[in-house]
């Protein structure tokens, strides 16, 4: 594994040791970071879609839908 080293301040320094403790290194604490930005940013992009359907009227859908269905099973009988 390559290793670089960085500058960053006394209050990034010890942000960043504060979530470390004694098991995990800067990195691992920095990649955990990673994970749970992408996790949020999936949750974010399914939160777009809430309530997006709630204006549809799921009668009138279920109608429509028994309709189309019993209009093909009429023709496809009339073809037997």
């Amino acid at each position: 594994m390559t290793s670089l080293n960085i500058s960053i301040t006394k209050e990034a320094y010890e942000y960043l040791k504060d979530f470390k403790g004694k098991d995990k290194s800067f990195s691992e604490v920095i990649l955990d970071f990673k994970k749970r930005d992408n996790s949020e940013n999936n949750s974010k992009t399914l939160l777009k879609f809430s309530g997006v359907l709630k204006h549809v009227n799921w009668e009138n859908r279920e109608k429509n839908m028994k309709d189309f269905r019993d209009e093909l099973e009429e023709r496809f009988s009339r073809k037997i």
